[in-house]
């Protein structure tokens, strides 16, 4: 049963590290916005699909916020809206802007960065870029067997870290 107290408790204490996720994806302020929102509709409708076995609830809300990103800005109305974009609004940020990044804050992002080279290359190819496998791979000129496999290696070393 879905209670208010508990989705707003959710978003009290999730919402900006989501909101991180969202903005590694999604360079876009206004629809950076706009895709938390959605995120929180998603979590809200499908918060019965969640299992504390397979995992914490902040990586599953994770998954759902770094998937809706990549969908965002890979979606046609995305594409069409960032040929409307002046090249000088996105190579010049606005002076004196700095944004918050949520992840450095829980230290994910200093894990990744304690991977070896190979890992974190992918890590932050995959899951912070929102490239798909076989991308990374014709990037790097790399099989994409190779890429599954290390990719998976870094997630195992990282899972270790968390779990420390």
């Amino acid at each position: 049963m879905r209670e208010q107290a508990a989705f707003s408790y959710l978003y009290d204490h999730y919402s900006s590290a989501l909101h991180g996720v969202i903005q590694q994806i999604v360079p876009d302020p206004d629809v950076s916005v706009d895709v938390l929102q959605e995120v929180f509709v998603k979590i809200w409708r499908q918060i019965e699909q969640y299992d504390p076995v397979r995992g914490r609830l902040f990586t599953w809300m994770f998954n759902i916020a770094r998937t809706t990103s990549i969908d965002t800005v890979r979606g046609k109305d995305w594409r069409n809206s960032q040929k409307n974009n002046s090249l000088t609004d996105d190579l010049i940020p606005l002076a004196g802007s700095t944004q918050p990044n949520p992840i450095d804050d829980i230290g994910l992002r200093k894990m990744v960065h304690s991977l070896k080279e190979e890992h974190k290359v992918l890590v932050e190819l995959s899951y912070f870029q929102g490239y798909k496998q076989d991308e990374i791979a014709q990037m790097l000129n790399i099989p994409l067997g190779t890429v599954k496999t290390r990719l998976r290696a870094a997630l195992l070393l990282l899972r270790q870290q968390v779990k420390l």
